[in-house]
């Protein structure tokens, strides 16, 4: 099957070998492929470029994210090739499975109502730290219709242009709120039962996995307050998980340890309990040892996820709102300079006199 509609966006900051493997996994296979780098300073640009990929270097005086990275990678492949129906999202440290652009293709054919087409992502070496594995556990998803993809996905051009694109603010969370506002549009999510990308998150330390948990954390907060209102409720449930046993049940041990003679401790008790009943959610599908570990992990995570809610709504009562509405943009959170793809206008192709000086308003340098 010719793959000429099919484009691939790249994404990547520092990563080195991990960046060649994901870049060698699909040269020669998709129609184009664009790798936007986040300000790498280990030769990551120079490799790309040794490896014939167009290049866009985002703008190093506008905080970097990965929805706006992103954009900026979606708008290049308009700007190149205007034949392109479909997008593979994906992070520079994975390596797309043989196939699996061929399959996705197909599917989002024989289904024109689905935007977002997603697979299984791997991690590529589960067994070498806890944390590794717990990466692993995650990325294992339910099969068919869905509400959210993750950050490696095959979307519909059409699909994106019409939701405005990636959240260009949000630092994590960007993916499940992009395929909110598609859902909102009549679009369908899909999980397959299909093989999708190997993943190596190199991750050997308590502090990797606590920073990316606080980051889960803001995700959730962030979007709860975009989106926390009915019909969608999203991540409300979350937020006040997070709240309740990363904040409440802690407060209220200490604060009534002295009225209570120290009883107030045994309040304490629930988290063993939370774990166990995660341990039997999951000890079906898991090994004995990896299900304990996950549901201990589950549990211990609602405290960095705290710290990432704090975080989250300090800075949105300390400072300026991060958020502005678009002049002439039905979405109120797209800024100025990152609204490049809700100004792209039907039909995209051989518009790319147009799409020119979008992609200057993103802050970005291509190159090819």
């Amino acid at each position: 099957m010719s793959l000429k509609r099919v484009g691939l966006v790249a994404i990547g900051r520092n990563e080195g070998d991990r960046l060649r493997q994901c870049l060698l996994s699909v040269i020669g296979k998709a129609a184009r492929v664009v790798y936007v780098d986040s300000g790498s300073t280990d030769g990551s640009i120079e490799l790309a470029r040794s490896l014939g990929v167009d290049i866009v270097e985002l703008d190093l005086s506008t905080p970097f994210t990965a929805a706006r990275a992103r954009n900026a990678g979606f708008a290049r492949l308009l700007q190149v090739d205007g034949q392109i129906e479909f997008i593979q999202f994906v992070d520079s440290d994975c390596e797309v499975v043989e196939g699996w652009l061929n399959f996705a293709q197909r599917e989002l054919e024989a289904y024109p109502d689905v935007a977002v087409l997603c697979g299984r992502r791997r991690e590529r070496f589960p067994e070498q730290t806890i944390y590794n594995l717990l990466c692993d556990i995650e990325w294992n998803t339910p099969v068919g219709e869905t509400k959210a993809c993750g950050g490696d996905s095959m979307m519909r051009a059409k699909a994106f242009q019409q939701a405005e694109g990636f959240n260009p603010t949000l630092i994590a969370g960007e993916e499940p709120e992009l395929c909110l506002r598609l859902r909102q549009k009549g679009w369908k999510i899909l999980r397959l039962d299909a093989e999708m990308t190997w993943h190596d998150a190199q991750m050997t330390h308590f502090s990797q996995w606590w920073k990316r948990s606080l980051r889960a954390g803001h995700a959730y907060a962030e979007g709860a307050w975009l989106h926390g209102r009915e019909p969608e409720h999203h991540w409300v449930r979350e937020s006040w998980s997070i709240r309740f046993y990363g904040l409440l049940i802690p407060l209220l041990a200490l604060s009534l340890a002295w009225s209570t003679k120290g009883l107030s401790f045994l309040l304490l008790g629930i988290y063993p309990l939370v774990a166990y009943r995660i341990y039997r959610r999951v000890q079906q599908e898991l090994k004995s040892k990896d299900a304990v570990l996950y549901a201990l992990f589950c549990v211990l995570g609602k405290f960095p996820q705290l710290q990432g809610q704090i975080q989250f709504h300090l800075g949105r009562l300390l400072t300026t709102p991060g958020f502005s509405r678009v002049q002439g943009s039905s979405n109120p959170h797209l800024l100025s300079p990152e609204s490049a793809i809700a100004r792209i206008p039907q039909p995209w192709h051989n518009k790319a006199s147009v799409i020119e000086p979008l992609i200057d308003r993103c802050g970005v340098n291509v190159q090819a």
